[in-house]
């Protein structure tokens, strides 16, 4: 089992960054022989990026149920489509199978959702938890002092990468 660290966390993370959820969902459970291939390909692409760090893959948070969601971070999206495009990667094998399988039949459905994180744009917490989410992909760090709040803690993040905060009030 993972450490549990009996503190309030945050995370650092230094400059942009891209956060990649992936998932999928089985339409029809008893083809068996159509979504159990697709549901092995995740985890190898996991262990492959997980030993190339200048990929540009940060880490990864699985989070489990029926479809389950695998929340992945890298440090930009020309990283993440080059892994995506590279024939020599598991990805595109998968890719490939996926497309002459399955295709657009419904049998299983996969989706995805890529954002662009700017830098201080974003803040978490973390309390009597392992290594999480988006603490798996940066740097833990205590959140007390002017990282105590979650409206401090993007606030200082914002501040220590010199990006202003819009004023949403006329919206």
């Amino acid at each position: 089992m993972a450490k549990i660290i009996n503190q309030r966390m945050t995370v650092n993370i230094e400059g942009d960054f891209v956060v990649f959820l992936i998932g999928m969902r089985i339409n029809r459970p008893w083809k068996l022989h159509k979504w159990i291939p697709v549901a092995r390909a995740m985890p190898k692409m996991l262990i492959e990026l997980s030993q190339k760090p200048e990929s540009g893959f940060l880490g990864f948070q699985m989070y489990g149920g029926l479809p389950p969601v695998i929340a992945q971070y890298w440090k930009t999206f020309e990283q993440l489509e080059a892994y995506a495009k590279d024939r020599e990667a598991s990805h595109y094998p998968a890719w490939k199978a996926f497309n002459t399988r399955i295709r657009s039949n419904g049998d299983v459905g996969i989706w995805h959702e890529t954002y662009k994180v700017r830098a201080g744009d974003y803040e978490c917490i973390y309390n009597n938890m392992p290594r999480y989410g988006l603490g798996k992909a940066g740097e833990l760090v205590p959140a007390t002092g002017k990282k105590e709040f979650a409206a401090q803690r993007i606030m200082a993040t914002k501040e220590s990468t010199g990006n202003q905060q819009q004023s949403f009030d006329n919206i």
